[in-house]
This record gives structure tokens, C-alpha cells and sequence, in this order.
């Protein structure tokens, strides 16, 4: 850190997950940033008073704490909205005693998938399962609370180095089956977490100084392809034979939470924080399969 720099002090919730592992990553090139990264043992966001302690002192707050379980939220509804909505709006009311800024990540989950072009961040939410919903109530407690320092990101179709994922479970596959069935009818955008990430640490960045305004942006890669297209993109970066990676429909693979057919998002409000969208999926994807952990799995897929 440089004698001059302000220090800028972060919050991290969530640090053990996949995000909140590379938003360490990120952070740790920082020397101006000063972090704490609590994970879910070191504190319950559903505990008011232990979420006000440990948001006193921060500049900025990033809220990587969820339940993500998407299939258990259709019979623990309860349980997921007392984390993913009541502990966001005790995240919020702290941000808002303290004058810290909230960086909330959500979910494309809180829109109906119905859309047939990208959905902007005002379109009308209309969750479709369980898990949606308690990440609504989340998003509207950051609204209420935090008019004005409040930050909801919505992602989707996230995938990186520190936890499960579709990509890695891929190329897990192929090295036990030579073919595999993945739906083709869903349709949204890859993300990988670091990129994500980064954009995460920008935004605090310009929330703290004043020129990003608060409200709903989309932090999901550019364009749109399949489950079906991921699976055979990164077949193909991995010198697999995409092939191998056939096309079928959801109802091959019923779940208990219905997932939207149409989770494509438009990134329009970035420009308003002075930022480009994130780049393009399979550009993202290219990078992010040469860091080790893929490399790793994809070198054992090649035998």
C-alpha cells in the first residue's frame, strides 16, 4: 500500500464458496483493500446482531452468502428464504446503520425464463420455483433498505475453480463415458466466477466513489448458447471431440424445481458505473480452462 492510498476495508460473506474464493483472489492483488472474509461457520447471516458486528468498520460489503441448493428449496422454502431473504435484509440494515455500500450477488432465477431476447435489469420479476423466490425477497430488501447503496448483481450459470460446477463436471465425464445426453432447450450465458469477481471488486470500487448508481445489474457473460453448446465448447477448447456431447430435451432430466428455459440478460447499466459488459462466453470459457484446476481435469479427460 502506498503512503497516500486510502485503504479500502471489504467484507466478504461467503469466502469459502466458489465466488467468494476468487473474490479473495482478486482482492489479494489489491494493496489498497483491507479484507475480512467470514465463511459460513465464521458467521450466520440470519443472526442480526452478529451480522450489525460484523459489518461495523467496512467500507464495502460483499454478500456471497446463499442457499443454492436449488432442487432441496422446493420442500425447505423456509430455510432457504430465512438466508437468501432475511439474511440479506439484516446485511442491508447494517449497510444502511453503517454507510458501508452492499454488493448483493443474486440469481437470473428471480425472472420468469419466458423472455425470447436478453432481459433487461427493470424487466418484471416472476420467480418460477422456490429458490427464485427467496432470492427475490432478498433483492427487495437491498431495494428498501439501500435506495442509494445497494447493489444487486444477478448472475447465472456460474462455473470456476473452487467448487461443483457444469464444466468441470464435463470433463469429469469424459473421462467415464464416451457419450453424454445434455439438454439443448435451456438457453442463458456461462459465466466463470473469477471474471465475475473481478467485476465485483470494479463495482465497489465505483459504488465507493460515488459514480456507479445503486440498483440492479446483470453480471452474466456476453451472448447466449445452451447446456448442450457449453458442453461441447469446452470439449472442443479441450481437444475433445464435441461429438460426443449429444442434444436432448429437459424432460430427459426432470428435476424438482422447475429451471427457466430462457435465462439470457441484457447488460445495459454497466455502461451508467462506466463499465463494459463482461466479454463474451466462449472467450471467458478459453481462459478459465487454462487455469490448473481445469487443466488438470482436462488432462485427465485426454487419457
Amino acid at each position: 500500500m502506498t503512503a497516500n492510498a486510502p485503504r479500502v476495508r471489504w467484507l466478504v460473506t461467503g469466502a469459502a464458496g466458489m465466488l467468494g474464493q476468487d473474490l479473495l483472489a482478486v482482492l489479494a492483488a489489491d494493496p489498497c483493500a483491507e479484507v475480512t472474509a467470514l465463511r459460513r461457520a465464521d458467521l450466520d447471516i440470519t443472526d442480526a446482531a452478529a451480522v450489525r458486528a460484523a459489518v461495523d468498520g467496512h467500507d464495502i460489503v460483499v454478500n456471497c452468502a446463499a442457499w443454492t441448493n436449488v432442487d432441496a428449496a422446493e420442500t425447505e422454502e423456509e430455510a432457504a428464504t430465512a438466508v437468501n431473504g432475511t439474511g440479506v435484509r439484516h446485511l442491508a440494515a447494517a449497510c444502511a446503520g453503517s454507510g458501508a455500500r452492499l454488493l448483493h450477488v443474486s440469481t437470473d432465477y428471480v425472472l420468469p425464463g419466458d423472455a425470447t431476447e436478453p432481459c433487461p435489469e427493470d424487466a418484471p420479476t416472476a420467480p418460477v420455483n422456490a429458490y427464485g423466490r427467496s432470492k427475490l425477497v432478498g433483492e427487495q430488501a437491498v431495494a428498501e433498505l439501500l435506495p442509494e447503496h445497494g447493489y444487486v448483481v444477478r448472475t447465472a450459470w456460474l462455473y470456476g475453480e473452487h467448487g461443483p460446477n457444469f464444466v468441470a463436471t464435463m470433463l469429469k465425464l469424459a473421462a467415464q463415458r464416451d457419450t453424454l445426453d445434455v439438454v439443448d432447450d435451456q438457453h442463458g450465458q456461462p459465466t466463470w466466477s473469477y471474471a465475475l469477481a473481478e467485476r465485483l471488486v470494479e463495482l465497489g470500487r465505483a459504488a465507493l466513489g460515488g459514480w456507479a448508481p445503486a440498483g440492479v445489474y446483470h453480471g452474466t457473460a456476453s451472448g447466449r448458447t445452451t447446456w448442450c453448446g457449453l458442453a461441447r465448447e469446452t470439449y472442443a477448447l479441450s481437444g475433445l471431440d464435441p461429438e460426443r456431447i449429444r442434444p436432448t430435451t429437459s424432460e430427459a432430466f426432470v428435476r424438482p424445481a422447475v429451471r427457466p428455459a430462457f435465462s439470457v440478460l441484457a447488460h445495459d447499466r454497466w455502461a451508467a458505473a462506466g463499465l463494459a459488459p463482461l466479454p463474451e462466453w466462449r472467450a471467458m470459457l478459453a481462459e478459465a480452462l487454462e487455469r490448473p484446476a481445469f487443466r488438470e481435469l482436462r488432462t485427465a479427460a485426454e487419457r
